[in-house]
C-alpha cells in the first residue's frame, strides 16, 4: 500500500511541475507576442490552480508519513517531493511575475529585440524538466548536467543586464521597459537555480553525496 501511496504522490507531482512548466511556457511565449490574453491567463487561472497543487501535495506528504511512517528510502522519497513541492511553488511565482512584466511591455514599443531572453528560457525551462525527470527517473546522470547548465543560463543573464545597462545609460526613455526585461531574466535565473537545487537533492538521494554550494568550491 505504501509503494502505491508513494507512486501516486510522484505522479501528482509530475503533474504539478507539467502546469508550472506551462506557465512558463506562456509567460515568454506572452512575452514574445505581445499576447495579453494568455498572459493573463497565467495570472487569473493556472497561478490558482497551482496554488492548490502546492496544498494538496503538502496535504497528502504529512498524511503519508503519519498513516505509514516511511523509513529509509521511502521517508527520503516523501521528504524530497515536500522540497520540490515548495520549489515548484516559488517557480509558479516566478512565472507570474514574468507574467505580469510581459503585460507591462505589451503596451510599449521594445527597447530591443528579443533575442537572447528567449534563449535563456529555453536553457531554465530545460533545467526545469530535466530536473524534474531526474527526480523521478532517479537519473544521477542527467541531475548532473542541470547543475553544469546552470552556468549558462547565469551567462546569458550577465550578457542581457550589460546590453540593457549601456541602453538605459544611452537613452534614459527607456529605463522603466528595460527594467522589467531586468526582472524578466532575474526570474528565469531564479527558475534554473531552483532546478539545480533539485538536481542537488536527486545527486545526494542517489549517492548520498552533498554537492550544494559547489559553485563556491569549486
Amino acid at each position: 500500500m505504501l509503494q502505491e501511496k508513494l507512486v501516486h504522490l510522484q505522479k501528482k507531482l509530475a503533474e504539478y511541475a507539467a502546469l508550472v512548466e506551462r506557465m512558463v511556457d506562456k509567460s515568454i511565449s506572452g512575452l514574445l507576442n505581445g499576447d495579453s490574453a494568455l498572459l493573463e491567463s497565467v495570472i487569473n487561472t493556472e497561478e490558482p490552480a497551482a496554488n492548490a497543487f502546492e496544498i494538496d501535495l503538502d496535504e497528502m506528504c504529512t498524511t503519508l508519513i503519519a498513516q505509514y511512517q516511511p523509513a529509509a528510502r521511502d521517508l527520503r522519497t516523501v521528504l524530497m517531493v515536500l522540497r520540490m513541492n515548495n520549489d515548484l511553488e516559488r517557480m509558479g511565482d516566478h512565472a507570474v511575475n514574468i507574467a505580469q512584466s510581459a503585460i507591462f511591455l505589451s503596451a510599449r514599443p521594445p527597447v530591443k529585440p528579443l533575442e537572447d531572453i528567449p534563449a535563456m528560457s529555453r536553457v531554465a525551462v530545460r533545467m526545469f524538466k530535466d530536473g524534474v525527470d531526474s527526480f523521478i527517473n532517479r537519473d544521477a546522470v542527467l541531475a548532473r548536467t542541470v547543475c553544469e547548465r546552470d552556468a549558462v543560463v547565469d551567462d546569458f543573464q550577465t550578457k542581457i543586464l550589460t546590453e540593457l545597462t549601456a541602453i538605459m545609460q544611452k537613452d534614459p526613455s527607456t529605463i522603466e521597459r528595460s527594467l522589467q526585461l531586468i526582472r524578466i531574466t532575474a526570474n528565469l535565473e531564479r527558475i534554473a537555480d531552483l532546478s539545480t537545487n533539485i538536481c542537488e537533492d536527486v545527486l545526494f538521494m542517489v549517492h548520498g553525496r552533498v554537492i550544494k554550494h559547489h559553485k563556491e568550491e569549486q
